[in-house]
Formats: structure tokens, C-alpha cells, sequence
């Protein structure tokens, strides 16, 4: 399967984010990724701010093995590559001014990358505030856009397309206290490219308020992690929103 043509055809996905460092065992994963090859969301997202890379290769080979949806990786590193997924998001966070998350990791993960057959899909990374200092922010050490700066979000994403970009991702990190507001979720939109949001959504209401204004897909983790029958409530959205 083409990744990214997947991706600019889903109109009301859900895709759930697995971080490997949130599991302490292997039966605890493989409990949770049971439940998310019941629930059928249209995607996983494989990835954490600092996992180790035998967490992270452990965790992308069972979720190979258990699912029978698209396993994606979301790398925070350079060292986050497997030739067990289906695609690699090619993160820039181009919201920050780092260089190691604007190009350094990118060049460090090549000779991986040369040795394998994987998608790799140029992505512009935007870090908006959530209302608290995410994982991301701090280890990337970069300031988010405010939720109220809905032009320079715009631009910011703007250039992104312009440099190749061929995805937006939005994200208000990882245990957001708010998910990114509807106005901003618009703007993105409109720029044309396969939106995904992602941070501080622990609502139906939330996904359908931000899939309504133009997310391509919206990204569920911590709720899961603090709730796992939240899956069902996925899974009964996902058939009544087709």
C-alpha cells in the first residue's frame, strides 16, 4: 500500500499513537494492540520523545505481527527506523528553530534509511501549545506556536509545502491540557495538504469538532493509556461517521 495516497484520501481517520516507553512488558503491549486490531482504526503512529531503539524495534515488530492496519513510525530520533512499518513520517519540526529536529536527525538516519525498502513521507511538524511544557518541547527545546497565532501557524505550515512537504502534522503534544483550537485547525486546512491533529483529544466531541474543521486525522493516545474502552467508543465513531 501507498502510504501517502492512503493518506490524502481518508477523510475521518483516527489513528492511535503508541509510545513504547508507556509499556512495561511485552504482554501489557500485546494486550493493547489486541484491542486496537478490534477497535480498527485507520492507522497506528509508532513513536516517543525518548524511547530507547530496542524498545522501539521490539514495539513495531509485534505491532507488525498483531495488526492488520497500517503501522507508521513517528520517529523522535534518528535511531527510530524499521523496516518492519509501513512508512516513516519524515518529521521537521518546523515550528522550532533546533537544527537538529529541522535536518540533523534526518541526515543522521540516511544509511538507514539507504539500506531498507520504507515510505518516506516528508511531514511538517508543528508544535502548538497545549497549555503545558509537552515531552516534545522539552527534549526538542523549542518554543510552540501560541494557540491564538493562527497566522504565523499558517505561514509556518506554508512554507512547509513549499520546501516539499507533503503532510501537516499539528500537535499539542503528548498530555496536552488543550487540544489545538478549531480556528487554527481551519486555517491548516486550507492549505490543501492531508492535515493530521494530534494532542490533548480525549473526547468523541473533540474529533468530531476538529475532524468537522478539516482533519484528515486525528490522533488518540494518552486517553487510551488512562482509558482503554475508550477503544470502543472509537470503534462505534468510526462506523457511524462513514
Amino acid at each position: 500500500m501507498n502510504i501517502l495516497s492512503y493518506f490524502q484520501k481518508i477523510e475521518k481517520g483516527i489513528a492511535v499513537l503508541i509510545d513504547p516507553d508507556k509499556f512495561n512488558d511485552i504482554s501489557s503491549l500485546s494486550f493493547f494492540l489486541d484491542n486496537i486490531q478490534i477497535a480498527q482504526p485507520h492507522m497506528v503512529f509508532i513513536g516517543g520523545s525518548s524511547v530507547s531503539k530496542a524498545d522501539f524495534t521490539r514495539c513495531v515488530e509485534l505491532a507488525r505481527q498483531k495488526l492488520d492496519i497500517p503501522v507508521v513510525l513517528f520517529p523522535g530520533a534518528s535511531h527510530h527506523i524499521s523496516n518492519q512499518a509501513d512508512a516513516l513520517l519524515f518529521l521537521s519540526l518546523i515550528s522550532g528553530r533546533n537544527p537538529d529536529f529541522l535536518i540533523g536527525h534526518h541526515v543522521d538516519a540516511i544509511d538507514d534509511l539507504e539500506e531498507i525498502d520504507l515510505e518516506v513521507i516528508p511531514t511538517s511538524y508543528l508544535l502548538i501549545n497545549g497549555g503545558k511544557m509537552t515531552s516534545v518541547e522539552y527534549v526538542s527545546r523549542t518554543v510552540p506556536i501560541p494557540q491564538n497565532e493562527i497566522t504565523i501557524a499558517r505561514k509556518t505550515a506554508m512554507a512547509g509545502k513549499y520546501l516539499g512537504h507533503q503532510l501537516i502534522y499539528a500537535d499539542a503534544g503528548s498530555g496536552a491540557l488543550n487540544p489545538i483550537n478549531s480556528k487554527m485547525i481551519s486555517a491548516l486546512a486550507k492549505i490543501g495538504s492531508p492535515l493530521i491533529i494530534g494532542g490533548g483529544i480525549r473526547s468523541i466531541e473533540a474529533i468530531d469538532r476538529a475532524h468537522k474543521h478539516g482533519a484528515n486525522i486525528v490522533v488518540i493516545g494518552n486517553k487510551l493509556e488512562e482509558n482503554i474502552d475508550f477503544l470502543l467508543d472509537l470503534k462505534h465513531y468510526l462506523k457511524t461517521s462513514l
